[in-house]
């Protein structure tokens, strides 16, 4: 049955990853409605491309742009409620969320309701509301669909057992271990943006890949595993793969490990999450086994790159201590790209934040964002007063 795939974030690296995807699946899927930040030219472009009646803009500033550059009849959604509104569309069976950030978690909660299945490439949306996002599927009927490629894998490996408490043993992430993975700690107060930008296999955003370089990526990925598969964080580890092609793993109980492999494309798992059940044939070339000639694995720099402890300290606080981890380390990860402070202090800022933070267990969807928004402020403060101290 094709499926008719609403693409929340269509400009940024997942989305056009994605049409490319849908574009080589003619027969499978259908791109129904598009949704960008700002970037009107390119949005349009795929409008047009594609064909679809519904887009939406979250700039509320471009939308006369916009529908300036559109044909006639296509409908232009605005700002936050256009996000929603576009969730809820008739036409989609599947909402993809690649909205950096958390825009996308209203959207998500607003599919969920409308009974679509979403698949999620925001890492934000389940680490910072993961059991009110998981709930209200469960309760709804809805299946949350992973596209990023360690939880996709993850995803294929536990297909057709029976559940983690009865098989899984561990669930094991892999990072490429970013630019930096044999940097001496010393010299890490000597990375610049640029440096961070320049991951070794994958082509990212800005944002990720700097996420990679000081494996938050790696620790937010291990937060929202605990709300896909159900999971104690005790049983949910990473280890550094530099090839990038076994994407994950998962240990059973019996000491068997499945893995998932694919060359570094996002093509894999978005395809898969948006065919899903079903496995077809599209325009993505298999590994050459022939050519491979080493994969290799070891254990994280914990103490050198904190960020996995944070990140485990935080899921396993619970409660609203995820969405500050995530806002601190956003805030952070902006004022090193603007050079307003060190690399090593995107670390210091989120544990600084997790410190003065005291989390409320079983929020709602209200306090989880006043979390936010104040850490955010806290963050920024923080960042501020390094950048003046080093001036």
């Amino acid at each position: 049955m094709k499926r008719r795939v609403v693409i929340l974030g269509s400009t940024g690296s997942i989305g056009i990853s994605t049409l490319k995807v849908a574009a080589n699946l003619p027969d499978e899927i259908e791109i129904v409605g598009l949704a960008a930040a700002s970037s009107v030219a390119k949005l349009a472009e795929q409008a047009i491309a594609t064909g679809v009646r519904h887009v939406a803009i979250y700039d509320e500033t471009k939308a006369a742009e916009l529908r300036s550059l559109l044909p006639s009849g296509v409908i232009v959604h605005i700002g936050a409620e256009g996000l929603n509104t576009l969730s809820q569309l008739l036409d989609a069976d599947i909402v993809l969320i690649a909205i950096v950030g958390t825009a996308g978690l209203q959207p998500a909660l607003s599919a969920i309701e409308a009974g679509k299945d979403i698949a999620v490439a925001s890492k934000e949306i389940l680490v910072m509301a993961g059991e009110i996002i998981t709930s209200r599927a469960a309760e709804k009927g809805v299946r949350i669909l992973p596209v990023d490629s360690e939880h996709n894998a993850i995803f294929q490996c536990l297909e057709g057992h029976r559940g983690p408490n009865a098989e899984i043993s561990r669930l094991i992430l892999t990072a490429s271990g970013g630019p930096f993975r044999e940097t001496p700690a010393a010299d890490l107060w000597n990375v610049t943006p640029e440096m961070a930008l320049k991951h070794p296999t994958w082509d990212m955003g800005p944002k990720i890949t700097i996420d990679s370089a000081t494996l938050f990526n790696k620790g937010l990925e291990m937060i929202e595993a605990r709300w896909l598969f159900g999971i104690g964080m005790d049983r949910i580890e990473a280890v550094i793969h530099p090839q990038s092609i076994i994407h994950s793993m998962v240990e059973f109980t019996d000491g068997s490990v499945l893995a998932q492999l694919s060359r570094t494309d996002m093509g894999f798992p978005i395809q898969y999450a948006l065919t899903y059940p079903a496995r077809v044939k599209g325009a993505l070339q298999p590994l050459d086994f022939a050519t491979l000639s080493k994969l290799e694995f070891s254990p994280p720099r914990l103490n050198d790159f904190p960020a996995l402890n944070l990140a485990r300290e935080a899921g396993n606080t619970g409660g609203t201590m995820p969405a500050v981890l995530n806002a601190a380390n956003e805030i952070a990860v902006e004022f090193f790209r603007n050079r307003k402070i060190k690399f090593p202090q995107i670390w210091e800022c989120v544990a600084h934040c997790m410190e003065h933070h005291e989390a409320i267990q079983d929020p709602d969807l209200k306090q989880i964002l006043h979390a936010d928004t104040s850490v955010r402020r806290i963050a920024t403060e923080w960042c501020e007063s390094m950048g003046e101290s080093s001036s």
